[in-house]
């Protein structure tokens, strides 16, 4: 009974999410630390057990309802939304407005259950946002299932849960980067840098790390522009609206600084002189979070690790995430490494544990 519920999606069945799934929770690592039920396809699930060769470690049991799910050891939950009626129409590696539609449900699914109570947190592999708008286009009957425009997972989460207020957090071990600003345009996101925005990004992040149970938050505030602007010299959006957002926040007892120019602010933050960063736009803080998180082996030209975690901010319910995208070109193969998925779902188990 301690045990929190995890709900994790699939991700796209054409590429890896299926078989990361399997490779993180065959081996009992989450015996008696949670009860993961993988949010789906039964049929897809099935093909990716072939693929790993894990027929005699892992029983794959399809259910309709959490309630329905038995956990034990070598046992994988599987709630079965019967997206695929033949796996033979699943085209592995491929952008796919089938393999789209059936991660969109699958994650409103999860995200259902979680609003319901029925799970403790969710947890979402990688989903192709072409594939899932091609869903939307090619809406013919069979595709009528509230799918529509979004620009991932985040937009998805905000919209069925009702939020208004959020944002995006990546974490590598200490190293955590919140953003202002995700899937848009560059020069979109220079208008976004607004006061008002900033001071959200910042509440939510500092509501977050206490959360996590740290005590002393201290967070560091990115400038916009090269060297945070020098005084305005390269630009004035950090004494028109970083300025007043950080001094807003600090008005109600929260320890932000900056702005801070984003050459060195990351590296500042990862030596632990900061919690958090507060990133202007998507590549600002992606960048320095995946060159810690992602490492390249030059010699087998392949990647070591995929290490990173993407969390929603300020859902009524919890989301964490793989912080890669959906593996097309490995998809099939059996290669793909899982550690991402792993620290996904541990960072779910510790906010689930944490809220309880």
């Amino acid at each position: 009974m301690d045990r929190p519920v995890i709900a994790l999606t699939m991700g796209d069945p054409s590429g890896n999410g299926p078989e990361l799934s399997l490779k993180a929770l065959c081996g009992g690592r989450y015996d008696g630390r949670a009860n993961v039920i993988v949010i789906g396809d039964l049929r897809v699930m099935l093909n990716a057990r072939r693929i790993l060769h894990l027929e005699d470690e892992l029983e794959l049991r399809g259910i309709s309802t959490p309630g329905e799910a038995k956990f034990a050891k070598g046992v994988v939950n599987v709630l079965d939304l019967g997206l695929f009626d033949d796996i033979s129409r699943l085209r592995i590696g491929q952008v796919d407005a089938l393999s789209g539609r059936a991660a969109f449900l699958s994650v409103r699914k999860a995200i259902e259950l979680a609003m319901a109570k029925e799970v403790d947190a969710t947890v979402t592999n990688a989903l192709n946002k072409e594939a899932m708008n091609l869903a939307l286009e090619e809406a013919d009957g069979s595709f009528s299932d509230g799918i529509r425009h979004f620009d991932g997972h985040t937009e998805i989460y905000a919209h069925y849960t009702g939020t208004k207020s959020y944002c995006m957090m990546l974490m590598h071990h200490d190293l955590r980067v919140s953003h202002v600003s995700t899937h848009c345009s560059l020069r979109e996101a220079c208008d976004r840098v607004r006061k008002e925005r900033v001071l959200e990004v910042v509440r939510l992040t500092d509501r977050a790390l206490h959360d996590m149970g740290l005590g002393r938050v201290r967070i560091a505030v990115a400038g916009l522009n090269p060297h945070a602007g020098e005084h305005g010299l390269f630009g004035h959006e950090e004494i028109d609206e970083i300025i007043p957002a950080i001094e807003a926040a600090k008005a109600e007892g929260i320890d932000a600084v900056g702005p801070l120019p984003p050459d060195s602010v990351f590296s500042e933050a990862l030596g632990g002189l900061y919690d958090a960063v507060i990133a202007m736009y998507h590549d600002q803080g992606h960048i320095p979070l995946k060159t810690v998180g992602f490492v390249y082996d030059r010699d087998k030209g392949a990647w070591k690790a995929l290490e990173g975690v993407n969390v929603t901010l300020g859902l009524p319910i919890i989301r964490t995430s793989v912080d890669h995208g959906t593996g097309f070109a490995l998809a099939g193969s059996g290669k793909s490494d899982e550690t991402s998925l792993v620290n996904a779902i541990d960072a779910a188990i510790s906010f689930a544990k944490g809220r309880r």
